[in-house]
C-alpha cells in the first residue's frame, strides 16, 4: 500500500475497546442479535406498513399463458423473449398453452458464443493474459446470460421450434458443469494460441480454433439434445380441435408464426450516469453471441420517458420484455420486490440508499435479470406497482408472478425492449446516429441470467 500511515489506519486493540463500548451501550443491538440467531436479515428488517399498496390488482393488465420454469439455468433473457413471442403464437392458434423450445434456442446460442469468444480471443493473441480486456474475456468466459439482441441473433439466424419438439435434458435445465467444461476448452485454446504466436505458427491457429469449435459441438449435442432439423406440428386448441402442420423447419416455422416483427424492437435503457447522454445510442465492445449478428444497441432513455413507453406498449396489449437488478429488497415467498419494505436503518443505522448514477458507476447494481412486464397500476396518475412474469416456476412468488414497487422500479430496472412505432422521433433518429462503443465491462453490458 503506497503512501497509506499504517499506524493511523490498522485497527488496534483500543479502538475495538472503544467499538465495544459504543455497541453495548445501545440495547437495540442485544434485541437484533436476539433476533438474527435464528432469522434473516431480510426477515428482521421487514415493514409491513407498505403492503397496503403491494396487492395484485392492476389498471392494466394483459392475461398471460402459465408461467415457465428456467430452473438451474442462467436463462431467464430466453424464457423472457420467449414468454413474448409465444403470446402472439397462441392467439393465432387460440391455444390455452404453449412454450418455444429455450433449449433449442440455448443449444446454438452457446455454440455461437464459445465461436465469438475463440474469435474475440484470436483478435486479442497480440495481449497478455492479464491486460484488461483479454482478461475480462477469459474470466467471464461463456455463461447462460444474455441480451434482447443477442436472443433476436439466434431466433433470426436458426428459427424456433416447439417445446416438445425439443425438450428439456437434465443438462440444459442445469448448465453448471457443462459451461466449466466449455470454459476449460477455451482458455486452454487462449493458452495454446498464444504459444503458437509466439512461436511463429499463426497459422496454425485457424485449425485448432475449429477443433475446440467441433468438441464444444460434441458436448452441446451429447448434454443438450440434438437440434430438430424438420418437425410436424401438432396441437389442440381451447375449443378441443387437434391439428398437425407438417414438415416445418426451425427457419420455416418462424418465419409463419414471427416473421419480421423483432426488426420493429429496440432496447431502451436508464442510464442515469455522466458518461452516456440521453437519446444516445450505444454498444458495447466485444460483446454479443453471433459474430455477423446484429451488435447489442441500447438507446439511452430518462425514466420518465422509459415508463411512457412501457405503459403504452402494455395499453396496447403487449407485454413487454425488461432487465433488472433482483438482487435487493425481494421476498421470493410472496412474490414481492418493494426497497421500502425493508428498514435496515432501524436495525443497523445503515442508509444503503444512494443514486442510480451512483450505483451504477461504484458497481453496487447493474442488470442481471430478464422478466415479463404483463401490468401496471396508475394511482392518481402515477405507477406505483407492476405485475411481472418470471421465470421461476408457478411455485414461487404469486404463482410463479412478481409485483414491484414504483420506487423499487425506478432503482432497479434498466432496460426495457419497445415497438418502434412507439418512439418519438428524437428517438427514431438517435437510433439511426453513431454507436458510442463501451468498454466490455460496463455496467450496460452485464447478462440477464
Amino acid at each position: 500500500m503506497k503512501n497509506i500511515d499504517v499506524k493511523f489506519n490498522a485497527i488496534d486493540f483500543d479502538k475495538l475497546n472503544d467499538f465495544d463500548k459504543n455497541y453495548f451501550v445501545n440495547t437495540k443491538n442485544s434485541v437484533v442479535r436476539h433476533a438474527l440467531t435464528k432469522n434473516d436479515i431480510s426477515s428482521v428488517v421487514y415493514d409491513s406498513k407498505n403492503e397496503q399498496d403491494t396487492n395484485f390488482d392492476f389498471s392494466i393488465e394483459v392475461k398471460t399463458l402459465p408461467v415457465c420454469n428456467q430452473k438451474q439455468s442462467g436463462r431467464c433473457w430466453i424464457f423472457a423473449a420467449c414468454n413474448v413471442l409465444r403470446e402472439n403464437i397462441a392467439k393465432k392458434l387460440n391455444l390455452e398453452n404453449f412454450e418455444i423450445s429455450q433449449n433449442y434456442i440455448a443449444f446454438y446460442d452457446k455454440l455461437e458464443k464459445s465461436n465469438y469468444l475463440l474469435t474475440s480471443i484470436i483478435d486479442l493473441i497480440k495481449n497478455e493474459p492479464d491486460e484488461r480486456v483479454l482478461m475480462h474475456l477469459l474470466v467471464n468466459g461463456v455463461s447462460d446470460g444474455g441480451q434482447w439482441d443477442m436472443f433476436v441473433n439466434i431466433v433470426k439466424k436458426y428459427g424456433i421450434v416447439p417445446k416438445n419438439v425439443m425438450k428439456e435434458t437434465k443438462q440444459s435445465s442445469g448448465t453448471r458443469e457443462s459451461n466449466i467444461l466449455i470454459n476449460s476448452l477455451i482458455r486452454q485454446f487462449a493458452a495454446s494460441a498464444q504459444k503458437l504466436y509466439k512461436k511463429g505458427k499463426e497459422k496454425e491457429i485457424p485449425q485448432l480454433k475449429e477443433n475446440v469449435l467441433f468438441k464444444i459441438y460434441s458436448l452441446l449435442l451429447n448434454a443438450f439434445g440434438i437440434p430438430p432439423k424438420k418437425f410436424d406440428f401438432e396441437f389442440t386448441t381451447k375449443d378441443g380441435k387437434y391439428e398437425i402442420i407438417k414438415d416445418f423447419t426451425p427457419k420455416s416455422f418462424f418465419k409463419e408464426y414471427v416473421g419480421d416483427t423483432l426488426d420493429d424492437y429496440v432496447s431502451i435503457i436508464n442510464s442515469p450516469t455522466k458518461d452516456k447522454p440521453f437519446f444516445k445510442t450505444y454498444t458495447i465492445e466485444y460483446l454479443n453471441n453471433v459474430v455477423e449478428g446484429k451488435p447489442i444497441t441500447h438507446l439511452n432513455l430518462p425514466m420518465e420517458r422509459v415508463k411512457e413507453l412501457i405503459i403504452e406498449q402494455l395499453k396496447n396489449g403487449e407485454v413487454v420484455w425488461f432487465g433488472s437488478d433482483v438482487s435487493n429488497y425481494r421476498d421470493r415467498e410472496s412474490g414481492l420486490w418493494d426497497d421500502l419494505s425493508y428498514d435496515y436503518m432501524s436495525a443497523f443505522d445503515f442508509d444503503i440508499k444512494f443514486d442510480k448514477e451512483d450505483m451504477l458507476d461504484y458497481h453496487e447494481s447493474c442488470m442481471n435479470h430478464a422478466m415479463v412486464l404483463t401490468g401496471v397500476n396508475i394511482k392518481e396518475g402515477v405507477p406505483n406497482r407492476w405485475k411481472i412474469e418470471n421465470s421461476w416456476g408457478p411455485d414461487s412468488g404469486n404463482k410463479g408472478y412478481y409485483m414491484m414497487s414504483g420506487s423499487w422500479f425506478d432503482s432497479y430496472v434498466y432496460q426495457a425492449v419497445i415497438n418502434k412505432k412507439y418512439l418519438s422521433k428524437e428517438e427514431l433518429d438517435a437510433l439511426k446516429g453513431t454507436l458510442t462503443k463501451l468498454a466490455p465491462w460496463d455496467p450496460m453490458g452485464t447478462l440477464a441470467d
